[in-house]
C-alpha cells in the first residue's frame, strides 16, 4: 500500500464525498482490525486526505463539515479538572482543615439546620432546648469522630464549639438588648450560634 496515493489506499477517487471517505475508512478499519500496521496506514491515509481538504477549505475552495475529525483527536480523552486540595497551605493547617465533598456536607447541614429551626420555635421551654443541644453535641462528636476515629479530639472540638456558641449567641443578644427582645429570642440566638459552629467544625475540621 506504500506506493498508493491516500485515495487509492482507501479505495475512493478524488471526487469522493466526505461521507464516502469516512465510510471507506471505517469499512477498511474493521476489515483489517487484526492488522495494526494496516490500520495505522488506513488512518494515516484518511488524515492525509482530511489535511488536504482542510487546506483547500482555508483557501475557500471547498467546505469541510464540522463533524470531520482526525483519528488521533477521536481517541483523545477530555482533561479532568484537578481535585481540590490543601497542598499549598501550611502543614500545620492541613492537620486541622478538611475539604468535604457535597455528600459529606449534606448530613451535617440538614441535621444542624433542623436543630437550629427547632430551637428557634421551642420558645421558653428550657427542657426542649436542653434536649436539642444534647442531640447537637452527640451529632457533632459523631461527625468529627468518623473522620479520624479520635474520640478525644472530637469531644474537645465539640466542647469548644459549645462554649464559643454560648459566648457568641450571648454577645449577639447583648448587642440587640436595646431592641427589647424577649428571653426566648435571646435563647434562640445562643442555640443557633452553637449549631452554626457545630456545622462549621463537623464539616471543615478533621
Amino acid at each position: 500500500m506504500s506506493e498508493q496515493t491516500p485515495y487509492e489506499k482507501l479505495g475512493v477517487n478524488e471526487a469522493a464525498s466526505f461521507e464516502e471517505i469516512q465510510a471507506a475508512k471505517n469499512r477498511l478499519t474493521q476489515e483489517y482490525s487484526n492488522d495494526v500496521k494496516t490500520v495505522e496506514a488506513i488512518e494515516a491515509a484518511y488524515d492525509s486526505i482530511i489535511m488536504e481538504r482542510l487546506k483547500l477549505r482555508q483557501e475557500g475552495r471547498i467546505k469541510v463539515p464540522d463533524r470531520i475529525r482526525f483519528a488521533e483527536r477521536q481517541r483523545e480523552t477530555p482533561p479532568t479538572p484537578p481535585p481540590l486540595s490543601l497542598d499549598n497551605s501550611p502543614s500545620w493547617l492541613q492537620q486541622f482543615i478538611d475539604t468535604p465533598s457535597s455528600r459529606d456536607l449534606l448530613w451535617p447541614t440538614g441535621i444542624f439546620l433542623g436543630l437550629a429551626l427547632l430551637v428557634n420555635f421551642s420558645g421558653t421551654d428550657s427542657s426542649s432546648i436542653s434536649v436539642l443541644l444534647a442531640l447537637g453535641v452527640f451529632a457533632n462528636i459523631y461527625f468529627l469522630n468518623r473522620k479520624e476515629n479520635k474520640f478525644g479530639r472530637a469531644l474537645l472540638i465539640t466542647l469548644a464549639g459549645l462554649f464559643l456558641g454560648v459566648a457568641l449567641g450571648w454577645g449577639i443578644g447583648q448587642l440587640l438588648q436595646g431592641a427589647n427582645l424577649p428571653g426566648d429570642v435571646s435563647q434562640s440566638f445562643i442555640g443557633m450560634a452553637i449549631f452554626f459552629l457545630f456545622w462549621l467544625s463537623s464539616s471543615f475540621l478533621r
